[in-house]
């Protein structure tokens, strides 16, 4: 998918959300680099950029409840996702060895995942904000005792050397990214996958008459999490991810959940996204 606007990500150029932006949109995107997730879905609502990269959820540390809260955003639409396999590498300056490496960088989850790798060696452990940026900073200060836990991208980006690749402990890691856009009630004639949230009242039974409606049907209910509602104590809206055959089966299927469901609001009618390569 070729685009001229720019894309915004989380995090910095070289990160694994610049990964899924180009592998998604193609070679030569446009970046947008946010601090945040929230700044993130603020680019996109105030047009700043056309579409933008958020991750929703990782295959071993689950959900990123936060960020369901800004896909309530009325302005703002999901029109796609990817899966990324998440592959982390030690990166250092040009012809630094192991040996040499004194302190590792990278952000705190980035380091979890390559404890295995990293308890055999006393280095010490440096948390940062950013995989990508950590990366960018050793290629600055040019400090030979330092490396980088980060993608091939960063080290591609800024003149480094991956000295030990694949270092994350589990092989099979995929991130979920959600793709987003301005609001503009778009529904792609191919489309095959729904996200939206659901809210129901107090009576017993309530949340099963509600999934019901998707059991008797053709739809595969693909996720279902549940997460608070802020201004209303002890109150759960779900999440549903949704796939389907036809959008005749989508809409039939939402029109019987309306009928049981207390409020429904779709984040986004899309196609459903393929397992990108992080290397």
């Amino acid at each position: 998918m070729k685009m001229d606007k720019k894309v915004a990500i989380q995090g910095y150029e070289g990160s694994f959300h610049h990964i899924v932006a180009e592998q998604y949109f193609g070679s030569g995107t446009k970046i947008l680099p946010c601090d945040t997730f929230r700044q993130v879905a603020m680019a996109v609502e105030e047009g700043d950029a056309g579409y933008g990269v958020m991750a929703i959820e990782n295959s071993i540390a689950g959900s990123i409840i936060s960020n369901y809260n800004i896909l309530q955003n009325d302005n703002l639409q999901v029109a796609g996702e990817a899966y990324l396999s998440i592959k982390q590498n030690l990166l250092a300056l040009p012809g630094v060895k192991a040996e040499q490496v004194e302190e590792v960088h990278s952000h705190y989850i980035a380091l979890q995942q390559c404890q295995d790798f990293l308890d055999t060696r006393k280095w010490r452990l440096v948390e940062s904000e950013d995989t990508a940026l950590s990366a960018k900073r050793i290629a600055v200060n040019g400090n030979r005792s330092r490396a980088a836990v980060a993608s091939v991208l960063a080290a591609k980006l800024y003149g480094l050397e991956v000295i030990a690749p694949e270092i994350n402990t589990v092989k099979t890691n995929y991130t979920r990214f959600m793709i987003l856009k301005r609001f503009d009630h778009t529904i792609a004639p191919d489309s095959d996958k729904a996200s939206l949230y659901f809210k129901t009242d107090h009576r017993q039974g309530a949340l099963l008459r509600v999934l019901r409606q998707m059991e008797d049907s053709s739809i595969n209910l693909t996720k279902l999490q549940s997460y608070p509602i802020p201004a209303e104590p002890w109150n759960y809206l779900f999440h549903v991810d949704m796939e389907f055959d036809t959008l005749h089966d989508y809409i039939c299927t939402l029109d019987r959940l309306q009928d049981v469901a207390q409020s429904i609001h779709v984040y986004g009618v899309y196609k459903k996204g393929c397992e990108l390569e992080s290397n």
